[in-house]
């Protein structure tokens, strides 16, 4: 093994068909989307140079503040709801003394393989003022609260991030569940004899030994909420107004709306620089903790 693994030009000839499929899929759209963020276009025609006014119009967008603010609103409830509960769901499946663990993990996973489309119009049915089965609840638990889900500025983002983390909860859980399976069964027998219960077990070497998957899952789920747009186009379409703007909602709107390219390859540098950001706090966060 060795012997190969000291192969160098072995080790490139094999890594080189993924390395070209990676540059010409991320690499090279990367930085085109800069090089055209420089550029007052609008797709078709001869683009012209600008400079950084696309950046610098880009601060002074009212949007740009709204999309941050629902980006980072967005992020938390994925990070709070899907790695909270997935923990939860995932110490639970994984005890022997759970029955019906095969059939609860398959229903966790269940809405992940759902259409978002299918489920934006369940939650749509859901969310309704009128007839939605969550006002209805609370009616039928004498509790005197009713609340237009989707047409409120600051209840909607909240409601739209929840169906987002309800849906693809599954897909943290599934990466949680394994990364409690993967830890030694002694570890939990040593704590176990030396007087823990199963729960204080789970916090004091379950948890503090699964760190790399819960920095993994709050990438995605952080990364997830910067980017977030499907379900705002869907069940608001970004309003009421512009309330439920994301960065990615601008883009759409700014390129595919009122074609103007240039500024939303800006919009999508700041997209890509924030991701990036985020990506590297959360890993120097959690060296700094190992060490």
């Amino acid at each position: 093994m060795n012997r190969y693994l000291s192969n160098k030009k072995a080790i490139a000839l094999f890594l080189l068909p993924a390395l070209l499929i990676y540059s010409v899929v991320i690499i090279y759209p990367v930085l085109q989307t800069v090089y055209r963020s420089f550029f007052n276009w609008d797709g078709l025609s001869t683009a012209t140079w600008n400079g950084i006014s696309n950046y610098r119009d880009l601060l002074e967008d009212p949007l740009l503040i709204t999309s941050l603010r629902n980006g980072l609103i967005f992020a938390l409830v994925l990070a709070v709801f899907q790695i909270g509960l997935g923990t939860v769901l995932a110490l639970a499946c994984a005890d022997p003394r759970i029955k019906g663990r095969k059939l609860l993990k398959t229903s966790y996973f269940i809405p992940v393989v759902l259409s978002v489309t299918v489920v934006c119009q369940l939650w749509l049915a859901m969310y309704d003022p009128t007839n939605g089965l969550i006002n209805r609840l609370f009616n039928l638990l004498h509790i005197p609260y009713q609340q237009n889900w989707l047409t409120s500025p600051t209840v909607s983002i909240i409601a739209i991030a929840f169906v987002n983390a309800w849906q693809f909860m599954g897909y943290q859980f599934s990466l949680l569940y394994a990364g409690v399976k993967s830890i030694p069964e002694q570890y939990m027998e040593a704590a176990t004899i030396d007087g823990c219960s199963k729960w204080m077990a789970h916090r004091k070497v379950t948890i503090p030994l699964m760190k790399e998957t819960y920095k993994f899952c709050l990438i995605v789920a952080i990364t997830s909420g910067i980017g977030a747009f499907v379900q705002m186009l869907i069940m608001t379409s970004g309003g009421p107004g512009t309330s439920n703007y994301t960065l990615t909602y601008m883009i759409y709107r700014y390129a595919f709306m009122e074609s103007n390219y240039g500024y939303a390859c800006a919009v999508s540098v700041v997209l890509v620089s924030l991701s990036l950001l985020a990506t590297v706090i959360i890993n120097k966060t959690f060296d700094r903790n190992e060490a």
